[in-house]
């Protein structure tokens, strides 16, 4: 809460997302990812057999920097689609550092230690979930179960209907909706810089019977290429190193998702 985004623009950040969704298949086609592209229109790709697939429609956006955009990919429908998503990116985009920062006060190290292995051209991509009522809503996911890969992710739930779970204790626990908050979890990279400390809850998403569902997720990560590890401050005798140091790419994370598999597992010592 308290977070200083305005209702009406959250309002405006939920209604583009269900326009779009509302719109013809064909119309919403011209935005059709392409083949090996993560960004665009279109479920998630599937890269084997044994794959559980996702229920849900979805399009996924880079969107910070707003330079590397690749606008042949967003919405022309609504006409202010692009003007909300960017509005409301760059408040997504303080509110990241914000908090990453007081993540690393928290632990009585400098306010930058996360953010100083963020690079120069770190990014955010945005994510619109919708899941259409499903009359087999006990036996269908709308995500499977999965943890992050960015360094955190900023969700905006649903007004009304609940559907994401968090797996603690080897229990699922449902999120609730409060209204206009924002819901933030850390990802497997803050999980690899904090050595641990911080963890990247593993989480599903679940449709609903009879009401309609949408979501955005926020997806803050760093600079691609960056080498990420766990800050030296955080590394003692009694805290050894449990994560080496390397880069956390969507190709390498997307390959174990899709599989079920967490990816931030080949990570640790």
């Amino acid at each position: 809460m308290n977070h200083g985004i305005e209702s009406s623009l959250l309002e405006e950040v939920r209604e583009i997302g269900i326009q779009f969704f509302k719109l013809p298949v064909e119309e919403k086609k011209k935005c059709l990812r392409e083949k090996d592209d993560l960004e665009g229109y279109g479920n998630d790709m599937v890269l084997s057999n044994n794959q559980t697939l996702d229920c849900n429609d979805r399009i996924y956006l880079a969107v910070v920097p707003q330079h590397q955009q690749k606008l042949q990919f967003w919405p022309q429908n609504p006409t202010h689609f692009q003007e909300v998503l960017n509005a409301y990116s760059s408040k997504i985009d303080l509110i990241s550092k914000v908090v990453q920062k007081s993540l690393a006060r928290s632990l009585n190290m400098e306010e930058d230690s996360f953010l100083s292995q963020y690079g120069t051209t770190a990014s955010i991509s945005a994510r619109y979930n919708y899941y259409p009522p499903c009359p087999w809503a006990e036996k269908v996911l709308g995500v499977k179960a999965h943890s992050d890969s960015s360094a955190i992710t900023v969700l905006l739930q649903d007004k009304e209907v609940e559907g994401l779970q968090l797996l603690r204790d080897n229990q699922w626990v449902g999120v609730p909706i409060l209204r206009d908050a924002l819901t933030i979890n850390v990802g497997d990279q803050i999980e690899i810089m904090s050595n641990g400390i911080f963890k990247s809850p593993v989480h599903r998403l679940l449709v609903n019977s009879k009401k309609e569902r949408m979501t955005l997720a926020m997806f803050c990560v760093p600079q691609t290429e960056m080498v990420i590890g766990p800050v030296d401050g955080l590394i003692t005798d009694e805290t050894p190193r449990l994560y080496k140091n390397g880069t956390y790419t969507l190709d390498f994370f997307f390959k174990d998702f899709q599989q079920g598999r967490r990816a931030i597992d080949a990570c640790k010592i």
